[in-house]
């Protein structure tokens, strides 16, 4: 297992360099420019100063590769010397925001808190869902069960977070008055009840982000699971007259679960990029609402950082997703 985990790690760098080199590709080619706003009267040698400052002057090789060094070590420094108050790295450049004057990783962290409230609720909601029901209509094939959820899943999964969110706040928001439109993103969990609030007011965008997940996960969940029941070791369980729970929780189960627990690993990155929208929708101020702020102010560094994240988040759940099907099955370590 430990080779197994090696060698996928040894992947996982050089991808990340390459994914690393064409982000700030795409960025540095992009139109937009930080400074577009300044007055008409600002001379030109002002203009260049603040160029320099900035270091959008300097070669695109030299400023990718100061890029990568304040990702790969300045910025992780900066935060062992938080943590363990060492002084690693202090006096090197950090990565600064060009519309907030202030590190990246700080305004980073700031809004991070928000973000994974909403999503690791929307996740957890969305696994809690999607295994039983799937689980359920693999047992009741071809039932109103089934077509129900079936039906229910291809709507939830083919339609937009922007208009769910739009349906939903017009029905529980304009109509009903149960739930808050907006998110209080200076809310701070404290004690029962402000947490109460919290579960509260994040309820909608739970409820968007949850419903992509429990849709997709439903169905892999069927499939896998009416294909191990179909199969002659499950024929064989029941010929020795196991109890039918004893087939399908300590048998057919554990089975099906490999390629469902594939999908739930890729599916963590795909919840972060819906909270990119519904951080909109609702006002939450999370990372995906400061994304389309610094895109709006052409910050690229802010937008660079955050959309490096992302992918180094879908690499480390690609890694998780082999990793758990390498022990679930143990053929693949050996393949």
């Amino acid at each position: 297992m430990l080779t197994f985990t090696l060698r996928r790690l040894g992947w996982a760098m050089p991808t990340l360099l390459v994914i690393a080199l064409a982000l700030f590709a795409l960025i540095d080619l992009a139109p937009g420019d930080p400074l577009a706003q300044l007055p008409l009267g600002v001379s030109p040698e002002v203009e260049a100063e603040m160029r320099a400052a900035l270091g959008i002057d300097r070669p695109a090789p030299d400023r990718f590769g100061l890029w990568l060094q304040q990702m790969f070590w300045i910025e992780p420094a900066q935060a062992v010397n938080a943590l363990f108050g060492t002084g690693w790295a202090e006096d090197m450049p950090r990565l600064i925001s060009w519309q907030n004057r202030a590190p990246v990783m700080q305004i980073i962290g700031e809004r991070l808190p928000q973000t994974l409230w909403v999503v690791g609720a929307a996740y957890v909601v969305g696994l809690l869902l999607a295994l039983p029901l799937g689980i359920i209509a693999a047992l009741r094939q071809y039932t109103l069960f089934d077509h129900l959820t079936g039906g229910i899943s291809v709507l939830g999964y083919a339609l937009p977070p922007f208009f769910t969110g739009a349906v939903l706040i017009l029905l529980f928001t304009t109509t009903l008055g149960w739930l808050p439109l907006s998110y209080d993103g200076l809310h701070r969990v404290e004690d029962w009840p402000s947490l109460r609030f919290q579960l509260w007011q994040m309820t909608l965008p739970v409820m968007v982000l949850s419903l992509q997940t429990t849709a997709l996960l439903s169905r892999y969940m069927r499939a896998a699971m009416r294909d191990e029941l179909r199969a002659p070791y499950v024929l064989s369980a029941r010929a020795r007259g196991l109890s039918e729970p004893r087939v399908i929780l300590l048998h057919a189960l554990p089975r099906a679960l490999g390629p469902v627990v594939s999908v739930a690993a890729l599916g963590l990155p795909q919840v972060f990029g819906g909270a990119i929208i519904t951080e909109q929708i609702f006002r939450v101020n999370g990372v995906g609402h400061l994304l389309i702020t610094a895109l709006k102010a052409s910050d690229w560094p802010v937008v660079l950082t955050i959309t490096f994240l992302l992918a180094v988040l879908i690499v480390l759940c690609n890694l998780l997703a082999d990793l758990l099907n390498a022990w679930l099955d143990p053929k693949l370590r050996h393949g």
